[in-house]
């Protein structure tokens, strides 16, 4: 393991290494922290206690300090050219190149040799972004975080493409698909999803071995095997969560039958070599002479590197750090593996060819992948990768000190920033400066002229810039054996003794498809920068034929609502909805809110897409025009028979509500996914939340629909009930929740949702709770609710709507007053997190519920909430029985050991804690009681 002989740690307090890259050239390394900076590091110093000692390149290039919160994961492109990263901050950021940015770094002691600056924010995520992936040949940038949602990035423009939101916990780990098909996710849910990247749909989803996972750990870093055939997932478990293991998905089938055991804590992170190996290398690559690299870190301080020919892994390095391991990057060539640590450090594993023998040839492993068949979408016209120069020779250049001509005895070699020459049309992205960007292989590159590699004949499939070849071989013959053998050893191999405990397989492997190595793919053409259609070659002469929008080329107008006085077709004044329970009232038929003005424009923009759904309503005429535009061209528009009064879009949906009370629903792209809704009275409050649609009437009936399913949430309600309790009622404001409930804040200082399995209105929350819960925002703070829960948000609106919480300490109170309120005001938070799915505040509220029992020394209350987080002292998974082992998400023995830990520092009930838990892990060790 390297050290680093430049600084003394006797002085100097390590923060923790949350994610590591190698730059596609092997020069340079990236790194990002608790200290919310990346640091960018050479390689060669690292590798070469030469180099390290002469000082010549300087081991640290640059520092980057943008970021407001730990930096998670940072990423290096394929191309080399630009760098991503996500932060705790809940953005992503992509940094360019930028030969001015050189000097001493702004409030430190650094000094960045070389320069990089921030090309794009990209916001969009609710909670901290944990891990980022680019796809082949950088066509898409994929984020994940805790909010629960993985967000799609164009590689080219950076802009948000697509939001997939059916993770039901924090998304910790992305992983791309070498071929370009698949997307896959892993989550604490205890899932890992399979996505197409046609359509962005879910091809599958995959819960074994997951069920036991832990949900502590910081990160469920996945990685792809080069060859497309397999996922190795981390963060899995076999033995009821006993044996901690990382699980192998196979492609099509996506089962897991085969597990890589030994690690002895939860393994953090998998991640391949990014070479197919040969099992045999004098014979030629085919599905039965292939094999991979794989390399595991865990929170047992260990990393275990394995080939998947072999049983036994190759290398166990044990207790190589002082903390558990947080990320790892193999170096393009696939002799190097770095891994970094939360104890602050790096270390770096070489390995030698003879250790690794049987490398793959580049232009080998891109045939082997065209077997697939999957033409990857078309670039976007106007952007490429690649500088606007390549070079004709690649002749040393010593710039910022690097020299390559130093000090080389490690196998990795310090590229020379580079000019690099290309044909004039083809536009690039970054710096004017194009000499400054470091030179990189570009796997997403294409080029006029086939060039060749080490004497090797390209390839007839599909193209990319050729890689340096790392070993010599020869061309190889393309009657290549379609029959598929398993990559993994069989049961008889096994070296633990019991296979089922091991890499065990429950069934063989699928066959994989035959290898065709003469696909086709098209040539795309650059052309001016900044248009957004897709140009299509035509099969006569070449002809571009461009695809066609609802709406066309129209130039996007600026426009300014008025109010519109009178309406030539206006409907009558509407009546109360008849035919509902809710609105049998004598009061029914009272309008309850104002109907909305009738305006000349209105719009809506999706939140962080920049696309925005219009409608004019023209006085002049008497037509309506609804049109969705995303930037400067019209996707699709339609025309209506009412004028329109309210309009709302999702990333699912775009929904509007007209004059004549009815509601039109379309999809994204235009198409109406649900009939005309006629709601008999026109909508005053119209809200959406992902796949969800609320709607408020003039009369105060409230309306709410899953789009997805086409389904109501429940049956219409009229808000007459709550207004009947008080004459000076009135609704402050209106949201609604992913699962459909609505939250209603009304100027009494309550907030109410609607509870259909109750069939009644509950409070959220109350300001009554601040005459005396201590748990109760006492701070006037920020409306903002990105950085909180949606309780939390709720409950800071109330405060800061009403002032007269701040007296309440003054008053005189009963002795038992605080604690009475508290412990009420936890116990609604509780039920109000469940209600509206918040599971992070749901077992907050319980651990703040359980202090504060601890606290008090409230025995009974103590063992009413244990037995009911324990259920049935018999209960086992898949028992028929009227306990629910779950509760917002959580697995309720789960949350006992979180509660069982507070009450045991409670000398009131250290006894009771102790005994529930043995009987706890006899429960879960299924020891008899």
């Amino acid at each position: 393991m390297h050290k680093d002989s430049a600084k003394s740690d006797q002085n100097t307090k390590r923060l923790s290494i949350f994610s590591i890259s190698v730059h596609p050239d092997g020069s340079r390394i990236a790194t990002g922290g608790l200290d919310a900076k990346i640091r960018i590091w050479s390689t060669k110093p690292i590798l070469n206690q030469a180099a390290e000692l002469s000082g010549k390149p300087p081991k640290s290039l640059c520092t980057l300090t943008m970021h407001s919160g730990p930096v998670l994961v940072v990423r290096w492109a394929h191309s080399g050219r630009w760098l991503a990263s996500g932060s705790d901050d809940q953005t992503v950021m992509v940094w360019d190149h930028d030969p001015n940015a050189r000097g001493k770094v702004w409030g430190s002691d650094d000094v960045n040799v070389e320069g990089w600056k921030a090309l794009k924010r990209l916001p969009g995520h609710d909670s901290d972004v944990v891990d980022l992936a680019w796809a082949p040949a950088d066509r898409y940038l994929a984020s994940v975080g805790l909010d629960s949602a993985v967000l799609i990035w164009c590689g080219y423009s950076l802009e948000r493409l697509r939001k997939l939101d059916q993770h039901q916990g924090f998304v910790k780990g992305v992983c791309w698909d070498p071929v370009g098909e698949f997307l896959a996710t892993q989550s604490d849910d205890r899932t890992v999803k399979i996505w197409k990247t046609t359509d962005w749909s879910l091809e599958s989803e995959v819960t074994k071995p997951f069920e036991d996972s832990p949900g502590s750990t910081f990160f469920r870093r996945l990685s792809w095997s080069p060859d497309g055939a397999h996922i190795t997932a981390s963060n899995a478990t076999n033995n009821k969560g006993y044996v901690f293991i990382a699980a192998v998905i196979t492609r099509n089938t996506w089962t897991s039958e085969i597990s890589l055991v030994g690690h002895e804590n939860t393994v953090e992170v998998a991640t391949y070599n990014p070479h197919i190996f040969l099992r045999n290398p004098a014979s030629p690559i085919s599905t039965s002479n292939i094999c991979s690299v794989v390399a595991l870190g865990a929170d047992d301080r260990s990393i275990s590197v394995w080939q998947t020919k072999s049983a036994r892994p190759l290398i166990v390095a044990k207790e190589v750090f002082e903390r558990q391991i947080m990320d790892l990057s193999w170096s393009l060539d696939g002799l190097t593996l770095y891994a970094a640590s939360s104890d602050g450090t790096i270390a770096a594993f070489q390995f030698d060819a003879t250790e690794l023998e049987g490398i793959a040839s580049q232009d080998d492993q891109e045939q082997y992948l065209a077997k697939f068949g999957f033409i990857a979408p078309p670039i976007p016209e106007g952007y490429s990768h690649t500088s606007k120069e390549e070079p004709k020779r690649a002749a040393p250049l010593q710039t910022n000190g690097f020299d390559s001509r130093g000090v080389s005895n490690g196998p990795e070699k310090v590229n020379v920033l580079v000019a690099k020459k290309k044909q004039p049309k083809r536009i690039g992205l970054g710096t004017p400066n194009a000499a400054a960007v470091p030179a990189a292989r570009n796997p997403a590159s294409s080029t006029n002229a086939a060039p060749k590699t080490n004497g090797i004949p390209p390839s007839t499939g599909p193209k990319r810039a050729a890689l340096t070849q790392f070993n010599d071989s020869k061309p190889q013959s393309s009657s290549i054996l379609s029959s598929r053998t398993n990559s993994f050893p069989e049961e008889s191999e096994q070296p633990f003794g019991d296979p089922s405990e091991t890499w065990s397989r429950r069934g063989d492997l699928p066959v994989g498809l035959p290898m065709d190595l003469d696909v086709p793919i098209s040539s795309i053409s650059a052309v001016s920068r900044g248009k957004r259609k897709v140009s299509l070659s035509a099969e006569d002469g070449g002809a571009k034929i461009r695809a066609r929008t609802l709406g066309g080329d129209r130039p996007v107008e600026v426009h300014v609502a008025k109010e519109i006085s009178s309406w030539t077709n206006a409907p009558p004044p509407s009546r109360s909805p008849g035919g509902n329970g809710s609105s049998t009232s004598n009061r029914s038929s009272e309008v309850l809110f104002t109907p909305l003005p009738l305006l000349t424009y209105l719009r809506t923009e999706i939140e962080g897409s920049g696309e925005v759904l219009e409608a004019k309503n023209r006085e002049e005429d008497g037509t309506t025009e609804l049109a969705f535009v995303d930037g400067k061209q019209t996707e699709w528009l339609d025309y209506l028979p009412s004028p329109v009064i309210a309009l709302k879009a999702t990333s699912g949906f775009c929904a509007v509500a007209m004059q004549d009370g009815s509601v039109n629903v379309y999809t994204p792209t235009g198409r109406r996914t649900m009939p005309t809704l006629s709601l008999g009275s026109q909508c005053s409050i119209l809200e959406g939340s992902k796949q969800t649609l609320l709607v408020i009437t003039t009369h105060g009936l409230i309306y709410s629909w899953n789009i997805k399913k086409q389904l109501a949430n429940f049956s219409p309600i009229s808000i007459q009930n709550l207004y009947g309790m008080s004459p000076n009622i009135s609704l402050v404001s209106a949201s609604v929740r992913d699962n459909g409930a609505p939250v209603l804040q009304c100027s009494n200082g309550i907030v109410y949702s609607y509870d259909s399995s109750l069939l009644a209105f509950t409070k959220l929350a109350d300001r009554w709770w601040a005459e005396g819960s201590d748990s109760w925002p006492r701070q006037r703070g920020s409306n903002n609710s990105q950085s909180r829960g949606i309780i939390a948000t709720i409950e800071v609106n109330v405060a800061n709507s009403h002032d007269d919480q701040l007296s309440a300490a003054e008053k005189p109170r009963p002795n038992w007053w605080s604690p009475a309120l508290t412990l009420g005001h936890l116990e609604t938070r509780l039920l109000a997190a469940k209600a509206l799915d918040s599971p992070q505040e749901y077992k907050q509220a319980m651990l703040m519920y359980a202090k504060k029992i601890a606290d008090e020394g409230f025995r009974a209350k103590a063992e009413e909430l244990t037995k009911e987080l324990f259920g049935p002292v018999y209960w086992r998974p898949g028992r028929e029985d009227n306990w629910c082992p779950t509760v917002a998400g959580f697995t309720k023995r789960d949350l006992l050991k979180d509660v069982l830990s507070i009450f045991a520092r409670s000398k009131t009930l250290q006894s009771l804690a102790s005994s529930w838990q043995d009987t706890l892990k006899k429960a879960v060790n299924d020891d008899p009681f």
